[in-house]
């Protein structure tokens, strides 16, 4: 008797947890998508229900899947206009404006790249963990433009994540990002490796942290120029070799080279504009937020396989800002 379409069966191959034997069996089905579907109970393994990612199963068992229907996503679909760079089937890279939220939230439950992602991609995205919506592997903040890629089905995402988390140490990913720091750090390429977790004192900040709960972060950066005698800020290149909530951020402020315009990590900082020129007072004050931009990304298209390059220049208010900085230098 054929199964269900939207019924998927198997059997274990060897001895291990059930969510590694079925991502095993069902390779274009994400792992976070299977240990989701085993909680909530749509998982049998000899016919018997489980809802442990962790259960130990043995060769030769029947494990079987059952997939729920599609359901409408609760954001709403809205014609919000995107910079879109690359675009095929199963992915779409775009290059995120700063001030535009990536997810709907308290606050900004609409006008989000995954509202403008439903209206533009429609039912292409109808098959990502069950729901319409956008498979985001990766974000931006808010205030933070740039480019990102966001998956279109299921076996995109999947290939995507495993990208991700491996962050770039494969050789597949590639992200570096543009940054205006205050001051110049010390070694001209340097990496800081802190760990970072949600800041004790603070709750909507991060913080370099040494707790059981602190996860591991990465950035290597190069100094890429100065400006003014001494000097007050420099242009910074960082590339990330993990990708924590704000870490860029946070990392150039552990260093004390906070980003210019970034009143949650580098309010400290706000007195040394005054070093600047008044040209890049004004732009830096028109910038109104930190001065981070996403440049590049390179990945491995996660189904032909083929290396995929981006680079998106930036933005206006940046350029702004950098070309006055460089002007007080040939002035001085």
């Amino acid at each position: 008797m054929s199964l269900p379409s939207n019924t998927l069966e198997t059997r274990a191959e060897a001895a291990d947890r059930l969510d590694r034997a079925l991502v095993q069996a069902f390779p274009d089905v994400s792992r976070t998508r299977i240990q989701a579907l085993i909680a909530e109970g749509a998982v049998t393994v000899e016919g018997r229900t489980v809802v442990e990612a962790r259960h130990k199963v043995k060769p030769g068992q029947s494990l079987t899947i059952v997939l729920p229907d599609p359901i409408a996503a609760t954001p709403q679909a809205e014609a919000v206009a995107l910079s879109i760079v690359h675009e095929d089937k199963d992915l779409i890279v775009i290059d995120k404006p700063a001030g535009m939220v990536v997810h709907p939230g308290a606050g900004n439950e609409t006008g989000t790249m995954v509202n403008a992602l439903i209206s533009h991609c429609g039912e292409s995205l109808s098959g990502i963990g069950g729901v319409r919506r956008p498979g985001i592997v990766h974000r931006l903040d808010k205030d933070t433009s740039g480019l990102l890629v966001v998956a279109k089905n299921d076996r995109a995402h999947h290939g995507l994540s495993e990208q991700f988390a491996a962050h770039g140490r494969d050789g597949r990913l590639e992200r570096s990002y543009l940054a205006l720091v205050w001051g110049v750090p010390e070694r001209r390429i340097g990496t800081i490796s802190a760990p970072i977790d949600r800041s004790t004192a603070n709750r909507q900040k991060m913080a370099v942290s040494r707790g059981a709960n602190a996860r591991e972060a990465v950035t290597h950066y190069e100094v890429l120029e100065r400006f003014g005698t001494p000097p007050a800020a420099s242009l910074v290149r960082c590339v990330l070799e993990t990708g924590r909530t704000h870490q860029i951020r946070v990392h150039m402020a552990h260093i004390g080279h906070p980003l210019l315009g970034d009143g949650v990590y580098g309010a400290g900082f706000r007195s040394s504009a005054k070093k600047l020129s008044e040209t890049s007072q004004f732009a830096l004050k028109a910038l109104n937020r930190q001065a981070l931009h996403a440049t590049t990304l390179g990945f491995e298209h996660p189904v032909s396989g083929q290396a995929l390059h981006f680079e998106s220049p930036a933005p206006a208010d940046f350029a702004t800002l950098l070309d006055a900085l460089r002007l007080n230098n040939t002035e001085q």
